[in-house]
C-alpha cells in the first residue's frame, strides 16, 4: 500500500466489480465509446473470474475508501526473448484526482507487476492528443515508437 499518498492501490478482486465498473465505463467514454455500465461491469468481471487480465484500483484513504482510479494489464508473450510481456490497456483517473500522484503511481505499480512477473517489457498505446500522459510516460522512461503513438518499457 503506499501510504506516503492520500491513497492506495491494490489488486482488484471481482468483488471490486460494482465499485470499479464506473470508472471503467468513464475511461471507455474518454475514448468516445458509448456509456455502458452493466456491459463494462460484465466485461471486468469477466476478466478477473477467467483470471485473463490484472487489475489495480487506487482508493482514498478516507473511511469509505472511494475508487479514484483503476489500471487493466493483460498478458501477453514475447517470441523474440522468450518471456512474458504485458499490455497496459487501460488507466483511468477520476478528474479530481489527476494531478495528484495517481497515474504515476498506478504506472510505477505496473512497473513492479511486470517486473516481479518476470516480462520482458511493457506495452501501451494513447490518443495522439494525450499529451499529458505522454508526457508522464516519456518521464518515467517509456520510449516512444517510430511509427505509432507506442511505449515499451524494457525490464531487466
Amino acid at each position: 500500500m503506499d501510504t506516503q499518498f492520500d491513497f492506495s492501490i491494490a489488486p482488484a478482486t471481482p468483488a471490486d466489480v460494482d465499485a470499479i465498473a464506473p470508472l471503467f465505463d468513464a475511461y471507455r467514454q474518454f475514448y468516445k465509446q458509448a456509456t455502458d455500465l452493466p456491459k463494462a461491469r460484465a466485461f471486468l468481471r469477466e476478466r478477473l473470474r477467467q483470471g485473463e487480465s490484472h487489475v489495480f484500483v487506487a482508493r482514498e484513504l478516507s473511511p469509505d475508501r472511494a475508487p479514484i482510479a483503476f489500471m487493466q494489464l493483460y498478458p501477453l508473450f514475447s517470441s523474440t526473448q522468450m518471456r512474458r510481456a504485458w499490455v497496459l490497456n487501460d488507466l483511468f483517473v477520476t478528474p479530481v484526482w489527476r494531478r495528484r500522484g495517481v497515474a504515476r503511481a498506478l504506472l510505477l505499480k505496473a512497473r513492479d507487476f511486470a517486473r516481479d512477473s518476470n516480462a520482458a517489457e511493457l506495452f501501451l498505446e494513447t490518443a495522439k492528443d494525450n499529451e499529458a500522459a505522454q508526457g508522464l510516460y516519456e518521464e518515467l522512461g517509456w520510449e516512444r515508437e517510430a511509427v505509432f503513438v507506442k511505449y515499451n518499457l524494457n525490464l531487466p
